[in-house]
């Protein structure tokens, strides 16, 4: 069996097949049809077991049985193989996460704590604050000193969100960040209060419906970890302590 082979008998693996079974469907799929000795003759597979082999692949609707002396074996085309294994795939998906619905929401016990998530990784990052972003339904608050931590996808989602009315401020003093929203309608550019300055470790800050708060830092390779939460007692008070000394510093430097 080739390497390439054997990669493809992995993938029919990942998708529920046994090993036996991908080796003769594939060796089928060399034939075009044979018998249990032709099967045997081109692969590992020994005669005595290819028989239990094509009845399962049978069963599975991958395959198809003539009767004669010898019987003989035709496996189906290649599209209603996937067509049928993505049906199974996707029957088996429902099933799981079915019971994981059922699930999710037991109590674990009397005790409680806050969900306070850790996220590393910049693409990671990035696909929770889309998350994030596509959930508000009044305001959002995203700042940040790093164009690059501004995607396209983020950038998208915030002229949809304007779109639908959702109050939008984009936090920044660096301009290349402003001047991707200075003329989008519904989003409104600011600079950070004076007391803030650059941290050369910050990444973004990201603030939904004043109850769901991400907040990143950059390492030294230029990675980012974020913290986040929704929907908890932590998320409030910390997006209330950011506004309120933001109020505070604004009303001193009027004064």
């Amino acid at each position: 069996m080739t390497v390439d082979e054997n990669v493809a008998v992995d993938a029919f693996e990942g998708l529920g097949l046994t090993s036996y079974e991908a080796k003769v469907f594939i060796a089928l799929h060399r034939l075009g049809a044979g018998a249990a000795r032709d099967v045997a003759d081109i692969t590992d597979v020994p005669r005595s077991q290819v028989y239990s082999v094509a009845e399962s692949l049978e069963e599975r609707g991958l395959l198809e049985v003539q009767q004669s002396n010898p019987i003989r074996y035709r496996p189906v085309s290649v599209e209603q193989a996937r067509e049928t294994l993505r049906d199974r795939f996707e029957r088996e998906q429902d099933r799981a996460f079915e019971y994981v619905d059922t699930v999710k929401n037991e109590p674990a016990g009397e005790e409680t704590q806050e969900d306070i998530w850790t996220v590393r990784g910049r693409d990671r990052v990035d696909d929770r604050t889309d998350d994030i972003l596509s959930q508000a339904e009044e305001r959002i608050v995203f700042g940040t000193r790093l164009p690059e931590l501004v995607t396209d996808s983020i950038e998208r989602i915030l002229r949809e969100r304007a779109a639908a009315g959702v109050t939008v401020v984009v936090v920044s003093r660096t301009e290349a960040v402003q001047d991707r929203f200075a003329d989008v309608e519904g989003v409104t550019v600011d600079t950070p209060p004076a007391h803030r300055t650059d941290d050369q470790r910050s990444g973004r800050i990201v603030i939904v419906d004043d109850d769901t708060i991400l907040l990143s830092v950059l390492g030294p390779d230029n990675s980012e970890t974020a913290i986040w939460s929704s929907g908890s007692l932590f998320a409030s008070v910390l997006i209330q302590l950011i506004e309120a000394s933001d109020e505070v510093q604004i009303e001193s430097d009027a004064r």
